[in-house]
C-alpha cells in the first residue's frame, strides 16, 4: 500500500515498529524516555512510511513551541555580530530549539518590533545590539516571555544580560598607552546612545583623567566609513594624536587603513591604533591589530542557559554577569618594555 506523505499518521508508524504512538513520540521530540533500540525501529518505519513529525500540530497539543526569538542589529555592519550569530544559533539548535530571527535596521526602534515577535509564540527572546525599554521588557515578563541581553544591558530593566567587562576593558587600553609614553591619546566613540561605547570610554577616560592626560574624541557610529572618515579629522590636525582607541574592531580597521593609505603614517611608529571584540579580521597579516578581546562563547552559553532556565522557571529572578575579557598584543600599538606581539593579558589576572 503507498503512503503519501501527509496521509502517513503516527499511528501507522507505531504499528509498523511494534510501539506504541507515544514511543513514536518521544523519539521525535526527545521528550522523555526511549531506548536506542525503539528510537531506531520507529525512525526505519518513519522512513518507510515517508512520515514527517508536524511540529505545529505538536505545539498545539502540548502548548509548547519550543521556539525562541532573536532580535540582532548590526549584523551587516559588523562582522563581531555575524560570529555571535552563527554560535548562538548553534547553540540553540544543540539544546533543541527553533529560532525565530529579527533583523533591526539602525532607524528601528526595538519596541516596535517584539510585539510582532510575541505573535509567533516564542517562549523567550534574546536581543543583542539593540536596546530594550524597561517598559517593553516588563511587558515581555507579563505576558510570560523572559528575555536575556547579550553584549547589551539597560539599567533598571527585568531582564537577564552578560556582558564583556568594558569598563575595565577601557581602563587596561588607557593603562597600556600611557605605560608605552603616549602623549595626545584619542578615543573614537560608536553609537552614544550605546552602553558598550558608553563604558569602554568611561573606563578609558578615567585613567587618562588620574593622570591629567587630555584626550581628543572623534565619533565613529560602530561603522567602518565613519571612522575612516574620523580618522582622517583626528589626524590631519596640526596636533594630531600619536594613539586612537576604538569603540569596535571594524572602526580600528577604518582607521588604520585612513592613516595608511590616506595620510601615509606609519602604524605603530607614528599612530598607535588599539580596537575592541577581536573580530577575525583583526588578526590578518595586512592589519595586526592590538585588540580586547569578548569572551563571546561564554557570553553565548550563558545567555542561552540562562533563557531556557527563565522559561522552564517563570519565578527564577534575572541573572546579570560582567564577563572579563583579554587584552591581545599584536603590532598595531608601541608597547611598554617587555610587551610584545602575541602576548594575551586577561582582566582577571
Amino acid at each position: 500500500m503507498k503512503h503519501s506523505r501527509n496521509s502517513v499518521t503516527s499511528i501507522e508508524v507505531a504499528k509498523l515498529a511494534g510501539v506504541s504512538q507515544s514511543s513514536v513520540s518521544r523519539a521525535f521530540s526527545h521528550e522523555g524516555p526511549v531506548s536506542v533500540k525503539t528510537r531506531r525501529k520507529v525512525l526505519d518505519a518513519a522512513r518507510k512510511l515517508g512520515y514527517q513529525p508536524n511540529a505545529m500540530a505538536r505545539s498545539l497539543i502540548t502548548r509548547r513551541t519550543s521556539m525562541v526569538g532573536m532580535v540582532i542589529a548590526n549584523v551587516h555592519n559588523n562582522p563581531f555580530y555575524t560570529e555571535v550569530l552563527d554560535l548562538l544559533s548553534r547553540k540553540f539548535q544543540k539544546l533543541g530549539q527553533k529560532v525565530m530571527l529579527f533583523i533591526v535596521n539602525r532607524d528601528q526602534n526595538l519596541d516596535d518590533i517584539l510585539p510582532q515577535l510575541l505573535e509567533y509564540q516564542v517562549e523567550g527572546i534574546l536581543v543583542t545590539a539593540a536596546t530594550l525599554s524597561s517598559t517593553m521588557a516588563e511587558e515581555c515578563e507579563r505576558w510570560g516571555r523572559p528575555v536575556a541581553m547579550i553584549n547589551r544591558y539597560v539599567p533598571g530593566v527585568h531582564a537577564s544580560w552578560f556582558c564583556c567587562a568594558n569598563y575595565e576593558g577601557g581602563k587596561m587600553v588607557a593603562k597600556l598607552l600611557l605605560d608605552a609614553n603616549h602623549q595626545r591619546p584619542a578615543f573614537l566613540a560608536g553609537s552614544e546612545d550605546t552602553t558598550t561605547s558608553i563604558d569602554r570610554e568611561r573606563g578609558f577616560m578615567e585613567i587618562l583623567n588620574q593622570e591629567k592626560v587630555e584626550a581628543l574624541r572623534e565619533i565613529g557610529e560602530y561603522t567602518y566609513q565613519d571612522a575612516y572618515d574620523a580618522a582622517i579629522r583626528l589626524l590631519d590636525r596640526k596636533d594630531p594624536p600619536d594613539a586612537i582607541f576604538c569603540a569596535n574592531d571594524i572602526m580600528a580597521l577604518g582607521v588604520m587603513d585612513a592613516a595608511k593609505n590616506g595620510l601615509g603614517l606609519k602604524i605603530p611608529e607614528e599612530v598607535s591604533i588599539i580596537g575592541f571584540d577581536d573580530i577575525p579580521m583583526s588578526s590578518w597579516s595586512s592589519y595586526s591589530l592590538t585588540t580586547v578581546r569578548q569572551p563571546i562563547q561564554r557570553m553565548v552559553d550563558a545567555s542561552v542557559e540562562e533563557l531556557l532556565n527563565r522559561i522552564e522557571n517563570p519565578e527564577r529572578e534575572p541573572l546579570q554577569e560582567v564577563i572579563p575579557g583579554e587584552l591581545v598584543i599584536r603590532g598595531s600599538a608601541r608597547m611598554p618594555g617587555g610587551l610584545s606581539s602575541g602576548w594575551v593579558i586577561s582582566q582577571d589576572r
